[in-house]
């Protein structure tokens, strides 16, 4: 007995925190004091998303706002949507820039952070979310016309790292044992659609529409991948912690942006338009 006691106490655990994240970022943690560049991830630039959002529904109002006498009456002041329309363009870009530049510097001082992400399931799609912001403030912009030349420079700047991360979160589906789509299937995975279905949206507002058209049916073919394997993986939010749930608010926005999208191709709001529009309802209810 003694002599198993001592053997069972000679062992030691250790843990390679090289090929663990999770460990090396705690690791990094403790070494370093807390800062903001710790505590940032690519899941913050939702603000700058939201923001851009709003600048767009702005955008849309200020356009219509001569046209519609609704929305004249209720506004009282006819300079109102553009005034705010302006206000919000410069606040989100702002915004989107110190983001953009805190997670530079978090990506030159705190690499293994970034890393720890990209490796992350979760974390991973949250990457597509500043390119995703700065795709839809692109659209928004007031002084830059969609034929300039210097808009369809950006909008390559801006696709091309989607496309990237598109590569290197559909070849891990079909190559890597570990990380099959089935395995990792979460709400958030839908995120790499939207990037997909908003650059085309970008692409048709240029009049590229047969770029539009490759990047759409690339993210519609995965969105029909990843639903079903979700739907057939998921039975409610129950299976979910708490803080992954509003995610599932993804749901209803993937088919909504691809809704938006295909008007911009087709230039009409036909009838697939209001076939994806209407079925983010049926997700929503089972969801």
């Amino acid at each position: 007995m003694e002599d198993q006691e001592r053997s069972k106490s000679s062992i030691k655990i250790v843990i390679d925190s090289s090929n663990n994240p999770q460990q090396g970022n705690e690791d990094i943690a403790k070494k370093s004091p807390p800062s903001i560049l710790t505590r940032l991830h690519a899941g913050y630039f939702r603000i700058s998303l939201s923001f851009g959002g709003q600048v767009l529904l702005w955008k849309i109002l200020s356009e219509h706002v001569n046209e519609t006498q609704a929305i004249r009456f209720i506004l009282h002041i006819h300079t109102l949507p553009s005034m705010a329309f302006l206000l919000l363009w410069w606040l989100s870009l702002c915004v989107l820039i110190l983001l953009s530049v805190l997670y530079s510097l978090r990506c030159i001082f705190y690499f293994n952070l970034v890393k720890s992400e990209f490796l992350h399931y979760v974390g991973v799609n949250y990457l597509f979310i500043p390119w995703i912001s700065w795709l839809v403030l692109l659209q928004t912009v007031p002084f830059v016309n969609a034929n300039d030349v210097s808009y369809q420079i950006m909008w390559w700047v801006f696709v091309v790292p989607l496309v990237i991360l598109d590569i290197k979160i559909y070849g891990q589906w079909f190559t890597t044992e570990k990380r099959f789509l089935s395995m990792e299937a979460n709400p958030t995975s839908q995120i790499s659609v939207i990037g997909n279905l908003v650059g085309a949206w970008t692409a048709a507002r240029m009049g590229w529409k047969e770029s539009a058209v490759c990047i759409f049916t690339l993210g519609l073919a995965h969105y029909l991948v990843v639903f079903i394997t979700l739907y057939q993986r998921l039975s409610g939010a129950n299976r979910f912690p708490a803080m992954i749930r509003p995610v599932f608010f993804l749901f209803v926005a993937t088919p909504s942006m691809g809704s938006l999208a295909w008007s911009s191709i087709s230039g009409s709001f036909d009838m697939p338009c209001k076939m994806l529009f209407f079925s983010h309802c049926s997700s929503s209810h089972h969801w």
